[in-house]
């Protein structure tokens, strides 16, 4: 896993195909200076917003399909009306952004929540599954992929300050390892009720939310390795630092990686077709296909 410093200035296939490769592997692409405009107004605005100490509010959340924002401290003035302005003409400008070098995974992606994240990551009081500092792997609870994967865009607006982070082995090196051994791979694919149901409406058509086999595992997976002490002790590190006013970007579902600190970053999440992918043998609905012998989707 490599941090790669990039060039937004530059565009076409051969860009996209090399960034493409780049990502889906398990590398991080870096932006020293953000890519597309943010105001210095929206960004002194963000840095007095404080989130809403509530336990299942982990980030202040900003959902693009309905425009809505939640997970913040609510003050009069019309702040509330402000800040969901901001965190929309952030959404957009990083969707806008991605887009112009992604232009294959912008015909199929899905847009999932963008965030706010101003506490400060060291120190925070969260429960086990719940902790950044703990090395990971991303999938989402009440939003599975069902084998598309998780693209997030990351940027730092504090002032002064970086946010660094820890990154360990890629999902395909952890799968190879843990897979099999956790027992997870194969309570996964055990043919439940529902599971059964989800591959008749599928083979009918018809839209489901059921848990496909491969969300279980990816949501085992999650928990799997924070709550694993001998594997947060003994896994290989490296330490990134991201400065002030700078972009990265990575697919979260393949970096396994862990926040140690930094306070006031923003963030946009994309759902990448399996389709749309230029190394579809490097996603890892494909690893825990091969690992398994069957179908995980």
């Amino acid at each position: 896993m490599a941090v790669i410093t990039v060039d937004s200035g530059r565009l076409g296939a051969a860009a996209e195909l090399e960034h493409c490769r780049a990502l889906e592997v398990g590398n991080i692409l870096l932006f020293p200076r953000t890519p597309f405009e943010l105001p210095e107004a929206d960004r002194t605005f963000l840095l007095t917003q404080r989130q809403v100490g509530a336990g299942y509010h982990k980030n202040i959340a900003y959902r693009p399909q309905s425009d809505r924002v939640t997970g913040f401290v609510k003050r009069g003035g019309g702040d509330a009306e402000r800040l969901r302005r901001v965190l929309r003409d952030y959404s957009a400008r990083v969707v806008e952004s991605t887009a112009a070098m992604f232009p294959t995974y912008a015909r199929a992606w899905r847009l999932d929540f963008a965030s706010f994240r101003p506490q400060e990551e060291a120190g925070r009081e969260l429960s086990q599954r719940a902790r950044n500092d703990l090395l990971h792997v991303d999938a989402f609870p009440t939003r599975p992929s069902g084998g598309d994967r998780i693209l997030r865009v990351f940027t730092n607006i504090n002032p002064t300050e970086p946010r660094v982070w820890l990154t360990g082995d890629t999902f395909e090196r952890l799968a190879e390892q843990f897979a099999l051994s956790s027992g997870l791979l194969v309570r996964a694919r055990r043919r439940t009720p529902g599971q059964r149901l989800r591959r008749l409406a599928r083979a009918l058509g018809v839209p489901v939310s059921i848990r496909s086999p491969y969300d279980t595992f990816m949501m085992g997976f999650h928990h799997f390795l924070k709550e694993n002490h001998r594997y947060q002790e003994t896994a290989r590190k490296e330490r990134h630092v991201f400065p002030a006013g700078a972009t990265w970007m990575a697919f979260t579902d393949m970096v396994s990686h862990a926040v140690l600190s930094g306070q006031y970053a923003l963030e946009q999440t994309f759902i990448i077709a399996r389709e749309s992918l230029a190394l579809p043998p490097k996603a890892p609905i494909s690893i825990l296909e091969r690992i398994a012998g069957a179908e995980m989707a």
